[in-house]
């Protein structure tokens, strides 16, 4: 099984990640601010619909995150130079399986709360290819928290590439946990996969029992 980590968007294991197999163009901290602010908006009115089940608000989320992340670039990063490892029909099943990870894990949490409220906080220029947006996460009953997104050009257009929570990057903490699964199976990419879709399966179940 793929250990989660502890640390993440709202408990959820976040799988975002900076591309490196795509050139990124200088992003403006304007554009990528208000592309934060949009994207959150999105997600605060999906969470705060009263009219909408929870499986309805999954659905919203999950359609908001599609489109925000980068999720082609964020899986590569992820998987490494196992990449360059992996046979062709390997790459192609471990982005399926990812994108379905990725999503089911921040689209369950997103959608299990009501009453969040989203704020900007300020941006800041990392590299010339990146800028990180702070924000401000509040739940009811529950302390602010903040969350930084970090967010590149992808092909024209602003994406998420990294979440940072609590200064820790998640992108990196899920690389390093995806190699370690692939290490201790003699390098055996296919035990990787069929760990996330253990992990899926695991998703799913608990997304009904939730209902």
């Amino acid at each position: 099984m793929i250990r989660l980590p502890r640390r993440s968007l709202f408990g959820a294991a976040s799988l975002l990640a900076l591309p490196a197999f795509r050139p990124a163009r200088a992003q403006d901290n304007s554009r990528a601010s208000q592309f934060i602010l949009a994207t959150g908006n999105e997600l605060v009115a999906a969470l705060n619909d009263p009219r909408a089940d929870l499986a309805t608000r999954r659905q919203r989320v999950a359609a908001v995150l599609r489109r925000a992340v980068d999720i082609e670039g964020v899986g590569r990063f992820i998987l490494g130079r196992w990449w360059r490892q992996a046979t062709p029909q390997q790459q192609q099943d471990y982005m399926k399986l990812f994108e379905e990870t990725l999503i089911r894990n921040l689209s369950a949490r997103f959608g299990e709360y009501q009453g969040v409220r989203f704020s900007l906080g300020r941006s800041q220029q990392r590299t010339e290819e990146d800028v990180l947006v702070n924000t401000i996460i509040e739940r009811p009953n529950t302390a602010p928290f903040s969350l930084d997104w970090r967010v590149a050009e992808v092909n024209g257009q602003p994406r998420v590439v990294d979440v940072i929570a609590e200064g820790t990057s998640l992108r990196l903490t899920q690389r390093s946990e995806y190699s370690s699964v692939i290490q201790r199976n003699n390098g055996s990419i296919q035990a990787l996969l069929q760990a996330m879709q253990g992990q899926i399966a695991q998703l799913a179940a608990r997304e009904q029992q939730t209902r």
